[in-house]
């Protein structure tokens, strides 16, 4: 079930909630490695929502195999939830991915895609959930079951 945002969580909250990987990658701006992550190869219908803050993210009917090792995506199912950053780090120009309510780390987005803007959001999975469609009432993301229909 989608928790209330409004009562945001500590540091020490969420270092208790998350699995290590999953706070140094949505805190700390780290990356799971390729290919040996969970929702890479992972080819169920359903959304992606954040870890943190349950706002939905990405739908499995806009995942591609990218080749990256990592969940690629050609577009977020709500723009506005996303923030975009320039990174700068490891010598490399990218855009980094946000979730705006969480301020969690995703990924990256880059200008390589299949879809008609070329986005590639390349996400990390420790940084998602995955809801099944089947569960979609269930979780409180009934407005979502249409993208499966």
């Amino acid at each position: 079930m989608r928790e209330n945002w409004k009562n945001r969580k500590t540091d020490e909250q969420l270092r208790q909630e998350l699995t290590p990987l999953q706070y140094e990658v949505t805190k700390h701006n780290a990356t799971e490695p390729p290919f040996r992550n969970e929702y890479w190869n992972h080819i169920e219908e359903g959304i992606y929502v954040d870890i943190i803050s349950g706002e939905p993210l990405f739908s499995s009917t806009d995942k591609y195999d990218a080749g990256c090792g990592w969940p690629s995506f050609t577009k977020p199912l709500r723009r506005i939830e996303l923030e975009e950053k320039l990174d700068t780090s490891h010598g490399m120009r990218r855009i980094e991915v946000r979730a705006k309510t969480s301020d969690s780390h995703l990924g990256h987005v880059f200008d390589d895609g299949p879809g008609p803007d070329r986005a590639r959001y390349c996400i990390n999975s420790a940084a998602l959930r995955f809801v099944p469609k089947d569960k979609l009432d269930e979780e409180g993301y009934g407005e979502f079951k249409s993208l499966f229909e």
